[in-house]
């Protein structure tokens, strides 16, 4: 099955003014991500009012490390020679490991700033990120950025010479499994929330988790083999699971000593008797 994609990445253009479906994806994905982030911000004791300038510095941290590291993959030679590219995040082009990068960032200065939880704010966040990402792909997949390799059978084929895309070519529909993978981690993260301890577990299968659905899923999208016959992501996304491994083993670690030792029960009169005898 073949699904044609006509729609131009345009959504309105106002004079000189062009609207952009992707641009109104990711403000929609931040909206969503910060109410789902503020409905479960007071179970773990944040502050709402706090937790809306964290929303803010993410937002603003997120989108320029994703914009960045996709920067820094994707021939950066070009954007060095033509620099007011770099910060066209409206025509598309955000990788989203660089988004988790500066999320967390934002997550440590503002714990550090307003002296909130560190990991309980880390759980939050990327509670928010699984929707808000999911939403975004949506803009993804009218653009046509993220993209599979040609096929012959079921996939995506854009009609529209705006297209960023391959036109009129039948493609992998890749941007429908980053979809559909968000939005499965979401559930996941969701229906976890209450009952995976110690705090920032949460966040710490959130990265695993996506690390390995975007080693698996670059097997199918068309990006340029660096290494080994890997991508860019899926080495990035064995040095994140490196990376957070130890630091699961750390939190589990943490919360086995934190936890008040076991105790002997006292024994009977009638057992201490019976001993006696």
């Amino acid at each position: 099955m073949l699904v044609k994609i006509p729609i131009d990445p345009v959504l309105v253009s106002i004079g000189g003014l062009k609207i952009h479906w992707y641009g109104i994806m990711i403000a929609i994905g931040l909206y969503a991500g910060i109410q789902v982030a503020l409905r479960d911000a007071p179970r773990r004791g944040i502050d709402r009012d706090q937790l809306m300038n964290v929303a803010l510095l993410a937002a603003v941290l997120g989108i320029a490390g994703g914009r960045l590291y996709y920067v820094v993959q994707n021939d950066p030679n070009f954007f060095l020679h033509h620099p007011a590219q770099i910060i066209a995040v409206w025509q598309g082009g955000m990788a989203f490991f660089g988004a988790m990068f500066g999320g967390a960032l934002a997550v440590a200065i503002s714990s550090w700033r307003w002296k909130i939880p560190f990991w309980s704010l880390l759980d939050v966040g990327a509670l928010g990120m699984t929707i808000g990402q999911a939403i975004g792909r949506i803009g993804n997949i009218i653009n046509g950025d993220i993209v599979g390799y040609k096929t012959n059978g079921w996939g995506f084929e854009y009609t529209n010479p705006n297209t960023f895309g391959p036109l009129n070519v039948p493609v992998q529909p890749a941007s429908l499994y980053e979809l559909l993978i968000s939005l499965t981690l979401f559930l996941v993260l969701w229906n976890l929330r209450t009952r995976i301890h110690p705090e920032g577990m949460l966040a710490m299968l959130y990265v695993v988790l996506y690390a390995v659905s975007q080693f698996f899923i670059f097997f199918l999208r068309d990006n340029i083999v660096i290494l080994g016959g890997l991508k860019q992501a899926q080495v990035t996304s064995l040095v994140v699971i490196a990376l957070a491994l130890p630091v699961i083993a750390y939190l589990l670690r943490r919360e086995r000593l934190a936890r008040p030792p076991e105790t002997q029960p006292a024994e009977t009169p009638s057992a201490a008797g019976e001993a006696a005898g």
